[in-house]
């Protein structure tokens, strides 16, 4: 399969779950426990205008393809604005999810643990120890 032939959408849909994989990762290393608690911190990262924050801090460092990639996910019409984002941040957000299920899909791991790490860098709780692209 070509990964530029598949849906912008498809990919949105991997993209989120890839996130959420490494924020559930990330806080349960951070030592976090007790579903209440997970849920509520998770929701420093997965709510649109907190990954479009991120995404905005992560924009600077994309190579052209991955550039594209994210515009073409911002660009994407159609989906459900939550009430806490605008439609500028929930685009950012969708084009991040794009980003990541595209990073994912090519086997790019570690840019995205760098990609996820710089995003999120200025969170207390995450470790000092920079991982390389």
């Amino acid at each position: 399969m070509n990964i530029k032939e598949i849906s912008t959408e498809a990919l949105a849909y991997l993209g989120d779950s890839v996130l959420e994989i490494r924020v559930r990762e990330k806080l349960v290393r951070d030592g976090i426990s007790g579903s209440g608690n997970l849920n509520r911190a998770s929701l420093t990262y997965v709510k649109a205008s907190e990954q479009a924050d991120a995404m905005h801090r992560i924009i600077p460092l994309l190579d052209e393809e991955e550039a594209l990639v994210y515009k073409r996910g911002r660009n994407m019409s159609g989906g459900n604005v939550p009430k806490s984002a605008t439609m500028s941040q929930y685009r950012a957000a969708t084009g991040m999810e794009v980003l990541f299920g595209y990073l994912h899909l090519l086997g790019r791991y570690d840019r995205i643990d760098y990609l996820f790490y710089m995003a999120y860098k200025n969170d207390e709780n995450i470790q000092e120890t920079e991982t390389k692209q």
